[in-house]
């Protein structure tokens, strides 16, 4: 879930529980020490091998195939997450427009702020402060010989889009989804093991903080252990801390928390490598769990394992969801995604975003391929009372899905 500054203010007065920023998650505020268990860990970081320039070629190559496959002439992004899968470069710096633009065929091109700092390689277009950026990427555009429609990559401002079709008000502009999704959605070996080791760099950071738990505390000093942790891991990352009744919100909480025993706490987030991201969620009690939360603990567990046996190859992403889903609602809760129950999807992709294509959730009949990653998800959220989430990331192979961590085996054990 999104809120736009307009629907926070509109809304923050009459919902006590709200979601919780990453800049509220522990930094900003109060310094706290740092635990031993913290201190003792080292950079997990030897040995990572950062995505080829060869593959970073036949990424470009894929897209080119599937843009004769889709009838697309040309696509134009700017600096984000597609534009590093291509080019590892991210873009933006002080540039006020920065774009590549991959021909179906041909070289690409880029253009560029004439004062960039950015130093793209290969066939630069350069605009002056005063110029006409939209020129340089209609000229482009012609001199590869472009005749089908441009696709615009999803993260394209609609001002650069608005500039280049008034500029070439000839050219027709699709949506550049089947190239990127079309590439991006199935993983590469070398990108499964960055994200196996951001998966193992979170499980770590998560071992070393759950030791710090102590009564009383509140979630601020938990996100700054947490923060303080990935930091010793050689990495950055953070994550949103729960606690008591305020783990029945999916997104966390700014209400302040205090620890005390019989709470159950939620740590949710992860880290990044070479940009590949990690999302694992751990959910345990503090102190003695009554039989009420060991119970809904037990059957989060079991639709866990049920997403996880029905994302097999071929199996469409809604059947996924409806897996986990099932085993709550024949426990009673929901139905559907009612609370209390299990109120969003079971899982969405993960790669250089922690969130991207493509989600289980009902309506997503995308059929599951080898090389796709997904979290694995379910939440089981009682307002007012608790909530469970836990949250592992797997990877399809040709036999089934596997976890990149050890399912959590316990409300009163973590980690496996």
């Amino acid at each position: 879930m999104r809120l736009n500054r307009r629907t926070f203010l509109g809304i923050a007065a009459a919902v006590p529980f709200m979601p919780a920023s990453r800049a509220q998650r522990g930094r900003g505020g109060p310094q706290y020490p740092i635990p031993d268990s913290i201190k003792a860990l080292k950079p997990m970081l030897d040995g990572v091998q950062p995505i080829t320039a060869a593959e970073r070629r036949a990424r470009i190559a894929k897209a080119q195939s599937l843009m004769h496959e889709h009838k697309i002439g040309a696509l134009v992004m700017e600096g984000g997450t597609s534009m590093f899968y291509f080019t590892g470069s991210r873009g933006a710096g002080q540039d006020p427009l920065f774009v590549w633009i991959l021909p179906a065929k041909g070289e690409p091109s880029w253009v560029a702020s004439a004062t960039s700092t950015l130093h793209p390689q290969g066939d630069v277009r350069t605009y002056e402060t005063d110029g006409n950026p939209y020129l340089r990427i209609a000229q482009a555009l012609k001199d590869r010989n472009v005749s089908g429609p441009i696709g615009m990559e999803e993260r394209v401002r609609f001002s650069v889009f608005d500039g280049l079709r008034k500029q070439s008000p000839s050219l027709e502009f699709v949506s550049g989804d089947p190239i990127t999704i079309g590439c991006r959605v199935i993983k590469s070996p070398a990108e499964i093991a960055l994200l196996q080791r951001a998966n193992d760099i979170t499980i770590a950071c998560y071992k070393a903080v759950v030791p710090t738990v102590h009564d009383g505390m509140d979630q601020r000093e938990l996100g700054s252990n947490v923060d303080a942790a990935y930091a010793a891991l050689g990495v950055r990352g953070d994550a949103m801390v729960s606690f008591g009744q305020y783990t029945a919100f999916p997104h966390g909480s700014i209400t302040p928390q205090k620890l005390k025993e019989g709470d159950l706490v939620l740590i949710d987030d992860g880290c990044s490598v070479e940009g590949y991201q990690s999302d694992i969620t751990r959910t345990f009690i503090f102190g003695k769990p009554t039989a009420r939360q060991r119970q809904v603990w037990d059957l989060e567990r079991k639709a866990q394992d049920a997403a996880l046996a029905a994302a097999k190859p071929g199996a469409t992403c809604e059947s996924v969801d409806a897996a986990a889903r099932k085993v709550i609602t024949d426990a009673g809760f929901g139905p559907g995604y009612k609370t209390p129950g299990l109120p969003h999807r079971t899982g969405h992709g993960i790669g250089l975003d922690g969130h991207e294509w493509t989600y289980l959730v009902k309506g997503n009949t995308t059929k599951i391929q080898p090389g796709m990653c997904f979290s694995n998800e379910p939440t089981i959220a009682i307002y007012g009372e608790f909530g469970v989430r836990l949250e592992d990331c797997m990877y399809i192979t040709d036999s089934g899905a596997r976890m990149f961590t050890k399912q959590s085996p316990a409300i009163d054990q973590p980690f496996g």
